[in-house]
C-alpha cells in the first residue's frame, strides 16, 4: 500500500468451504494495526469480485482466467457423493464412479468440479446452487458429487457422504488482481505459504541489504605468498634429503653390521674331531 493512505485495510474473500480462520488469525498477530475483513462470496462470483475491487484478495476454486488474475494453488480437496443414510452405499467406505452410472446425479449451477462428462444420469432440471441440490438429496431425488468441504458445510442428519474416486477433484487457490501486487498482498501471500515475518516478500524491499561477509578462520583458509611457497618446498626437499641421508646411513650401518656377522660366522673355528 503506499504512504498516503491513512488507514490501510486488508479485504479477503473467500467461497463457501474455504475456511480461512488460520491465516486471519496469523495475520491479526503480524499486523494489528492493519484490519482484516472477510467477504464471503459465491464461487461464480470469486474473481468478479477481484477485478471490481470489491476484495484485495480471494480464497477461490480453480480454474480462474489468469489473464489478469494470478493465482497460487495451495491444496487439493477430495471428491464425495452425498447421499442418504439409508443409502445403499452407506455400508461402503469408497465408491467409484461406474457404481453412479443408474443413479440420477444432481448438477448444480454453481458446480465446482470441472467436469468432462458428470457421472450418473442427469435430472430433469439442475439445481440453482449446492445448497439447493442438497434439500433434494434428502427428499430422495438424487444424489449429488462436491469437494468434502462443501458435503461438511451442508452437513444434515440424514445425509452421509462417501468418497469417489476416478473423477475431478477440485482445487482450491489465492488469487488477487496481478496489477494490484500490493505490500499488504504479498504480506498476505508470505503468511499463506508459511514465511517467517524476517523472510515476507511484502516487505524485503524495506530491509537493508545483507552483505556476504565471511570470517577468516586462520592462516589455513589464506593462499600464501609466492615466496612462502617457494620457502616451504625448499624446506620440504631438503627435509625430503635429510631423512634420505639418514635413511642411508641406517642401511649402510646395518649392512656393515650385517656383513660384520656373516664375517665373523664364517670365520669361526670348527671342532676337532
Amino acid at each position: 500500500m503506499t504512504g498516503s493512505e491513512a488507514s490501510p485495510s486488508f479485504r479477503l474473500a473467500y467461497v463457501p468451504g474455504v475456511t480461512p480462520s488460520k491465516w486471519v488469525r496469523i495475520w491479526n498477530e503480524r499486523l494489528p494495526d492493519v484490519p482484516l475483513t472477510l467477504l464471503q462470496v459465491s464461487a461464480a462470483d470469486a474473481a468478479g469480485v477481484l477485478r471490481d475491487g470489491g476484495a484485495d484478495a480471494a480464497f477461490l476454486r480453480l480454474p480462474v482466467d489468469r489473464t489478469d488474475l494470478s493465482a497460487i494453488p495451495l491444496y487439493t480437496e477430495t471428491t464425495v457423493v452425498v447421499i442418504p443414510k439409508d443409502h445403499v452405499m452407506a455400508a461402503v467406505e469408497e465408491v467409484s464412479a461406474a457404481e453412479l452410472a443408474d443413479e440420477i446425479v444432481l448438477h448444480p449451477l454453481d458446480d465446482t468440479l470441472d467436469w468432462e462428462r458428470p457421472p450418473g444420469r442427469p435430472a430433469f432440471e439442475r439445481p440453482a446452487t449446492t445448497a439447493d441440490a442438497v434439500e433434494l438429496v434428502a427428499a430422495g431425488i438424487g444424489l449429488l458429487v462436491v469437494p468434502q468441504s462443501l458435503a461438511r458445510l451442508h452437513h444434515r442428519k440424514d445425509l452421509t457422504y462417501r468418497t469417489l474416486s476416478d473423477v475431478p477433484e477440485s482445487r482450491v487457490a489465492l488469487s488477487w488482481p496481478e496489477e494490484k501486487t500490493t505490500d499488504l498482498v504479498e504480506d498476505f501471500i508470505g503468511i499463506v505459504r508459511g514465511r517467517t515475518v524476517n523472510s515476507s516478500r511484502g516487505r524485503a524491499q524495506d530491509r537493508p541489504e545483507r552483505k556476504d561477509k565471511r570470517p577468516e578462520t586462520g592462516g589455513a583458509r589464506r593462499k600464501p605468498a609466492a615466496g612462502g611457497t617457494a620457502g616451504k618446498a625448499t624446506g620440504k626437499a631438503a627435509a625430503k634429503g635429510s631423512r634420505g641421508g639418514a635413511g642411508g646411513s641406517g642401511k649402510s650401518a646395518r649392512g656393515a653390521s650385517s656383513g660384520g656377522a656373516k664375517g665373523a660366522k664364517r670365520g669361526k673355528p670348527r671342532r676337532r674331531s
